[in-house]
């Protein structure tokens, strides 16, 4: 596999558009790291780290509106590919759908939103954009 956060997040859109309720994702730190951000930003519902075998998985519950079933999570973008490496300075961060989405940097203060690296002044790698 080359992108293994590719993988992760479509793995996630797949079960978004199949209504599942949980997600079974082999694991690894950037994507426990990942997902710990989206629990903070409340776009999972919450998350599990099982260690039974040597690479683990994460199980991720997914967030729908209790009224209309609409997903929490609208649209998952990856941003930054092995290809092609997307990094930003903390003055030219993107915002993501005019300051109601996030984007996800991998920074040397560990993975945080785009507007927790605006606090701290660093910039990153833009891994994707979550609204």
């Amino acid at each position: 596999m080359t992108d293994p956060i590719a993988d992760y997040l479509t793995r996630l859109r797949n079960a978004i558009k199949a209504r599942h309720r949980i997600v079974e994702i082999p694991a690894s730190n950037i994507k426990k790291e990942i997902t710990k951000v989206l629990f903070d930003k409340g776009y999972i519902q919450n998350y599990k780290f099982e260690d039974s075998t040597v690479q683990g998985t994460i199980k991720i519950a997914l967030k729908y509106n209790p009224v209309t079933k609409q997903p929490a999570i609208v649209n998952l973008t990856r941003v930054s590919k092995p290809g092609l490496r997307k990094y930003k300075g903390a003055d030219e961060l993107p915002r993501v759908l005019n300051g109601l989405g996030i984007a996800i940097l991998s920074t040397s203060k560990g993975v945080i939103t785009d507007k927790e690296a605006k606090t701290l002044n660093v910039g990153g790698e833009v891994l994707c954009f979550v609204y």
